[in-house]
This record gives structure tokens, sequence and C-alpha cells, in this order.
């Protein structure tokens, strides 16, 4: 499981209703499962995904025999997702998570 900061002015409404129509515009479907909300799309086995707190929680199945153009369809819309839901664009997710790394290390 993997948490993502999200910005601020995002959280209001970050909430299950939105991450599943956040889901169904960038893969198609979605579902709710209780507190969470799940969907698939072509590498993606199961996208799970969920508010938690001040971040969002995401469990990620994938399946790495897909083809490369599959692959790299998945990973766009996962990305735009990603952006979507937490305001973070995909280079301010990985500098807040090399900054989290090396506070854990030190």
């Amino acid at each position: 499981m993997q948490k993502y900061p999200v910005r601020a002015s995002h959280r209001a409404g970050l909430d299950r209703a939105r991450l599943e129509a956040l889901l169904t515009e960038h893969f198609g479907s979605a579902a709710r499962d209780g507190e969470k909300v799940r969907s698939s799309f072509g590498a993606l086995v199961a996208l799970v995904v969920w508010p938690d707190a001040k971040e969002l929680a995401v469990e990620v199945t994938m399946n790495p025999k897909v083809d490369t153009e599959v692959a790299a369809e998945t990973v766009r819309r996962y990305n735009r997702f990603l952006e979507a839901a937490t305001g973070f664009t995909t280079k301010e997710r990985a500098s807040r998570l090399r900054k989290s790394a090396a506070k854990g290390a030190g």
C-alpha cells in the first residue's frame, strides 16, 4: 500500500463519491467496496483507493505480462488519476516521496 499526500485544496472533495467519479473518468469503471473504491484497467488487475486523513491510500495489483503499449497507457492514466485526486503532479509527488524517505532514513 502507498499513501500519497493530498493538496489542501483537494482534501475537502476527497470522499468515496469523488474517488468513484475519478476512477470512472480515468479507467472507465469503478465500484464501491465498503470504505474503499475499486477499479481495473489494462495492466492494473486491481486498483483500490480510499481517503486516509490528509492522504490518499492506494493498493495496486499489476499484471507484468501485458504488452508495452498497454503498460504505457495504464501508467499515463494512473498518473492522471493521481494528479486529479491529490492535486500534485508526478514530479511533485516524486519530490515529496524522496523528502519523506530521506527523513525516514536520517
